[in-house]
């Protein structure tokens, strides 16, 4: 699989849901999850956090996060102690509200291009250095 925007968000987004903004922060925003795609696959109907499989370690927030000319970029991202376990191929972006899992839009998803994927986690911290031209664009 490449690099993909999930459709449903983009649904959202010309319907103007009020949950498919990338804006917050803290409890609410964008967040990125290192995904092991032995365990999730890429689905195009796939719309909430509740679809996906396979994630190592707690998501983190995408701070700072900046919308320009189309496209989205951010803070590069620490995973602290990711326990370890299989190679971790994918990240996935979702767009955090307050409310359950099944309720977090999945934004895009990342495995082409991505400086330091695959990691193989062994209990330290992983960073993720988004590109310097942006995270992903519209």
């Amino acid at each position: 699989m490449a690099n993909a925007i999930y459709p449903k968000w983009k649904e959202a987004l010309l319907s103007g849901s009020a949950d498919s903004a990338l804006t917050g922060s803290g409890t609410t925003g964008l967040f990125a999850a290192l995904v092991d795609t032995g365990l999730y696959t890429y689905n195009a109907s796939h719309e909430f956090y509740s679809s996906l499989a396979g994630i190592a370690g707690t998501p983190m927030e995408i701070t700072a996060v900046t919308r320009t000319n189309g496209i989205v970029d951010g803070n590069d991202v620490i995973y602290l102690a990711v326990p370890a376990g299989n190679n971790l191929e994918a990240i996935v972006l979702f767009r955090k509200n307050a409310g359950a899992s099944g309720t977090w839009r999945l934004v895009t998803y990342l495995d082409a291009n991505v400086t330091g994927l695959p990691v193989l986690p062994n209990g330290g911290d992983i960073t993720v250095v988004w590109n310097a031209a942006g995270i992903f664009g519209l």
